[in-house]
């Protein structure tokens, strides 16, 4: 069969199929931020923030269309000001040419999405739903697994660090503490130490966590490892695109996936 470009709106349907955009929490604005759906698509840029920057990434590239994980539009504009993000972003990807799409929390909760593919990063065993949603509790947010031996909470943040690629992790718990079985929730996540606890992991690893989170995660006696929002999400976001740029290659769609390796994270250690 000969291969065939596709449009915004094929990738748009073959997203809501892999991360159903109906299951995304009601705050969130996931689909399409900017621009024509009968647009064809050969190379998708794939970023974790619609960021003026990741914008400029996709244009040295050539994409039609920039896939991210947070949506550029968050609640309604009350001006369209150029000095201002996310105006800025929105005009510029408009003149460019350039579709936008954000698959948000619908992505967080998908099978394949960015939970279980932190989890996967990480080697998790036996992987399940954190928090069950859905009438079957068929998806969900989070994800917890186990490790292939038990390891102490010292050695395990040593192996975070790797992983994530940073030098500086925010820790609660005592670092002899053993642990078996390890929670996720790719960005921020510090609301969910009580389902963490009650699923019986030792450690939960997420982003964003806030000083009662933490003092919440000491009462219960769960270990709490901060990795930031951008590093635990972006980790599984890469992931993520090479999953799907699998899925492009079975629908035989003649388009390329390039995850924008220059992204950088907003906040940074001094």
């Amino acid at each position: 069969m000969v291969s065939r470009i596709p449009t915004v709106r094929d990738l748009l349907g073959l997203l809501d199929q892999l991360a159903p955009f109906e299951r995304a929490e009601s705050w969130d604005n996931p689909g399409l931020q900017v621009g024509d759906l009968s647009q064809t698509v050969t190379t998708i840029c794939v970023a974790l923030d619609p960021s003026l920057e990741s914008l400029k990434g996709c244009m040295r590239e050539g994409g039609q269309l920039l896939l991210t994980h947070h949506p550029l539009i968050f609640k309604p504009l009350s001006s369209l000001d150029v000095r201002n993000y996310p105006t800025n972003v929105l005009l510029g990807a408009a003149r460019e040419g350039i579709a936008v799409i954000a698959a948000h929390t619908n992505l967080d909760m998908a099978d394949r999405g960015i939970n279980q593919m932190l989890a996967e990063d990480l080697g998790l065993r036996d992987i399940a739903i954190l928090k069950e949603m859905g009438e079957k509790g068929e998806w969900g947010l989070g994800r917890i697994g186990s490790l292939s031996e038990p390891r102490s909470l010292s050695s395990f943040v040593r192996t975070l660090k790797t992983i994530l690629g940073t030098e500086h992790l925010r820790v609660t718990g005592d670092l002899h503490k053993e642990i078996r079985h390890v929670a996720v929730v790719g960005g921020s996540g510090g609301d969910l130490v009580r389902d963490a606890s009650e699923k019986g992991a030792e450690l939960l690893l997420t982003g964003d966590v806030g000083h009662h989170d933490a003092l919440d995660a000491r009462t219960l006696g769960i270990a709490v490892v901060d990795g930031g929002h951008f590093l635990t999400e972006r980790l599984a976001l890469r992931k993520f695109a090479a999953f799907f740029q699998g899925l492009l290659k079975k629908e035989q769609w003649d388009v390329k996936i390039i995850f924008l390796e220059d992204e950088t994270d907003p906040l940074h250690w001094v």
